[in-house]
């Protein structure tokens, strides 16, 4: 029986779809069986990967095909290099085996390295290492957010209103309650993911040298509940305007928070409201110049040289280090191995740093705060109701060599913050007048605690010049809002594996 031009088109179909799929693949250690998460998947020695938390890397369509070929690597184990094709027939499992070196390959001695010689060397060759070289580059950069919101405690209640009819007051409790349950019960959540080419240089103004950046986003993507947001100012804009459009559309409100006052003007004329987005404000709240602003801030609080937060690399007299031993690079050189912890009070983190023994470059370092400690503690429970700190602070940042010179550039970092913050202030909307004002007061009670997880991945990297630099055009850009992860979004690029927390999420309707 011949086949009919349905069947035969269902067949074809069926074809393509199986051609066009992202290859999938897990690595693990061929000892233990356990995942290796953060391995490096160079593809076609032109473009970089990362296993996720998991273990877990996708390639993307292009990069699917039987003949690609990958190089993967990881601090401790012997490179690896496969195609696709080979990957297949291992069901898409990479094995890494640990690396195994000679006697002979390295110097025999009783005598352990001392961790802080070592520590003394990485702080001496840090602006060697780290500082940003004058040669232009391009890189393509992909960047994941994630945001949320968990509030345990959430009670705004108005006790006093000269503008709002006791119906509307009503009303606006009633909504206010109403908000305030659908947030504990169904937390916000929000995923972003940006792929971008990322342009920086420096320029030389006189005797000092002027740093400069663009960007050209390829892919935005956000995920979450529409009309939701993580954000906890976006939570307070979006409860302050329920409040807001209870009030005089045709007047002017100041807000006042116990003996602190705002000096920003309040109100819902259309006149104002043009009025205030008009001018610069539009440029600074532009898409564009806020993830430009966000990841350049990122990038400069994850530089080893740069960063204040972690002080375990220049404010060693804090710290106790713990030569481990020595470990093999991708390069195929050796590293040295250190542990750390707290020694004085000052000092928060403990963790690992793996650096090299050529040029003392720390390649890798994986920190977590220690138990029980907080940074940034404020606490004013009593005096003005205010308490908050942050309470988890962990992280894994690698760096690798630049092709150009000896410098290093961030390849790859995952870092993870979390805040607990109570509130319980009074409010109020005072109508700006000479004659009787009307007041809106309120009381306001909120205990929460916050997160954010961002991952960063470079993918690939060449110089360029600030002629080429200068021609680079900008353009605002709009996030793709989806409502939960669909894994042929991305399909044409290649990006990080999410984890299952994303795969999971659903917007609500």
């Amino acid at each position: 029986m011949k086949p009919n031009f349905f069947t035969t088109l269902f067949t074809l179909l069926i074809i393509q779809l199986g051609f066009a799929q992202n290859i999938k693949g897990k690595i693990i250690d061929s000892t233990t069986g356990e995942t290796i998460p953060y391995a490096n998947i160079k593809v076609n020695e032109s473009e970089n990967l990362v296993s996720n938390a998991e273990g877990f890397f996708t390639l993307s369509e292009n990069n699917s095909k039987d003949e690609t070929l990958l190089t993967v690597s990881y601090l401790g184990f012997v490179n690896r290099e496969l195609t696709v094709e080979q990957l297949k027939r291992l069901d898409y499992t990479i094995k890494l085996d640990p690396g195994v070196f000679e006697l002979n390959d390295v110097t025999v001695s009783n005598v352990k390295p001392n961790p802080y010689e070592i520590m003394a060397n990485v702080k001496a060759n840090l602006a060697r290492n780290y500082e940003t070289g004058e040669t232009g580059s391009k890189e393509m950069l992909f960047y994941r957010s994630s945001n949320n919101f968990k509030p345990s405690l959430i009670d705004v209640e108005i006790n006093k209103s000269t503008g709002f009819t006791k119906q509307a007051l009503q009303k606006v409790n009633t909504d206010l309650k109403a908000f305030s349950k659908q947030l504990i019960s169904h937390p916000p959540q929000e995923f972003t993911d940006i792929l971008c080419n990322y342009y920086s240089v420096k320029t030389k103004k006189g005797d000092k040298f002027l740093f400069n950046s663009k960007l050209n986003i390829l892919k935005a993507t956000v995920l979450k509940n529409e009309g939701r947001s993580s954000s906890v100012d976006d939570l307070e804009k979006t409860a302050l305007n329920m409040m807001l459009q209870h009030l005089d559309s045709t007047k002017y409100y100041r807000a006042k928070s116990g003996l602190f006052g705002s000096r920003d003007t309040i109100s819902l004329r259309k006149d104002f409201i043009k009025k205030k987005k008009t001018g610069v404000d539009i440029e600074i709240n532009s898409q564009l110049t806020a993830t430009k602003a966000s990841l350049n801030s990122f990038l400069s609080d994850a530089n080893f040289l740069n960063s204040k937060k972690l002080d375990f690399i220049k404010k060693t007299d804090l710290y106790d280090y713990t030569y481990e031993g020595e470990t093999y690079t991708s390069e195929n050189e050796f590293a040295y191995v250190l542990s750390f912890k707290p020694r004085r009070s000052k000092a928060k983190y403990l963790g690992k740093l793996y650096i090299s023994e050529s040029d003392y470059a720390i390649l890798r370092t994986d920190y977590i705060l220690d138990e029980g400690e907080k940074l940034n503690n404020f606490n004013m429970k009593f005096l003005l109701g205010i308490k908050a700190y942050e309470n988890v602070s962990k992280g894994t940042i690698t760096y690798k060599k630049k092709a150009e010179d000896d410098s290093y550039y961030m390849q790859y970092a995952a870092i993870e913050k979390g805040n607990y913050f109570y509130l319980n202030r009074p409010l109020k909307f005072i109508e700006l007048t000479s004659s009787e004002k009307d007041v809106l007061a309120l009381d306001i009670k909120i205990e929460a605690n916050t997160s954010n997880k961002i991952e960063f991945l470079n993918m690939s990297r060449t110089k360029t010049s600030l002629a080429t630099f200068e021609k680079i055009k900008e353009a605002d850009f709009k996030f793709t809002t989806i409502k939960s992860y669909d894994p042929t979004i991305w399909k044409d690029y290649n990006a990080i594996e999410p984890l299952q927390e994303m795969k999971q999420f659903k917007a609500m309707n």
